[in-house]
């Protein structure tokens, strides 16, 4: 390689590096913003979680697996994670199939790399793909429209796929399984009836207890009548708000994954100039070496001519 080729390429690698090392401040700067937004989401979905559990063994008759990932690469390896994990979720859930039946799994995916990564694993069972969420600043709002487009393809329970960010160099893909409400209730049923038919807040009774007596002493609601529309409302709202969070759990490692990717890149980027950098010394030296062995080899047969 000619010096001139070793120069351009040590030019084109000090551009990456800068390139890169922007964008890792890009994205520490997103992640910051983004970890608040999830910390507060946390604080919608734990309730119920608390109150409903969580159901990652239940078979239903017809499931709907939700893979999030994001719309832009430069993550390292995030969206194949939630890509491997969706493949065999579906693979095991496809082998627990009774008769062998197609309609019982479908996939839905948000974000444009798993529409790409999963259209070739199960195009039949691909049912929906919603693509550029991260455009804008991820709302609840549009969580909700997320929601009511994965309800109108009527499955009983809904799994979702997701990285959970637990810090910058740690975000771990997790399963989040929400029940419609019939299901919901015949899962909670037992000898006992449901959970939801007693509701017990003692600490919040005692500390509003006073000399007339507690505030909570009655409680009074229409079991038959009310209960399958509150129950009804408290499934959608609790997908809403699971799909809420892993967008935005999803969004947060998102960024601290190509923040550290971009770090890789940028120490990389280094290692690989201070070997250009020591090869072109080396050329030029041998160069200039060579230059001044013709000089003197030519003023020496210049004397031995004279």
């Amino acid at each position: 390689m000619n010096l001139y080729a070793v120069k351009q390429r040590i030019r084109a690698i000090k551009n990456i590096g800068k390139i890169t090392k922007a964008m890792k401040m890009v994205a520490a700067s997103k992640m910051r913003n983004a970890q608040s937004a999830v910390e507060n989401s946390r604080g919608m979905v734990e309730p119920f979680l608390r109150i409903f559990g969580d159901f990652p063994a239940v078979d239903p008759p017809k499931t709907i697996t939700v893979a999030v990932t994001s719309d832009k690469g430069l993550c390292g390896g995030l969206n194949s994670n939630i890509t491997k994990y969706t493949k065999a979720l579906m693979q095991m859930y496809k082998g627990s199939e009774a008769g062998g039946d197609t309609d019982k799994l479908s996939l839905v995916t948000i974000g444009d790399k798993g529409r790409a990564q999963l259209q070739r694993v199960a195009p039949e069972k691909k049912k929906l793909s919603i693509q550029d969420t991260y455009k804008d600043k991820v709302t609840f709002g549009q969580a909700s429209l997320v929601a009511e487009e994965v309800l109108r393809e009527g499955g009983d329970a809904v799994r979702v796929v997701f990285n959970k960010f637990h810090s910058a160099i740690s975000f771990k893909p997790t399963l989040a399984t929400v029940l419609t409400a019939e299901a919901l209730d015949a899962q909670m049923a037992g000898e006992s009836g449901s959970k939801l038919d007693v509701y017990e807040m003692e600490a919040l009774d005692a500390q509003m207890a006073g000399e007339s007596g507690s505030k909570l002493d009655v409680y009074e609601m229409e079991v038959a009548s009310e209960r399958g529309d509150a129950l009804q409302d408290l499934a959608e709202f609790n997908l809403a708000v699971t799909l809420y969070n892993a967008m935005l759990e999803n969004n947060c490692s998102e960024h601290a994954s190509r923040m550290s990717a971009m770090e890789n890149s940028s120490k990389s980027a280094g290692e690989i100039l201070e070997r250009l950098t020591l090869q072109y010394n080396r050329d030029r030296q041998a160069t200039i070496t060579n230059e001044l062995i013709e000089i003197i080899s030519g003023a020496a047969a210049l004397e031995d001519a004279n």
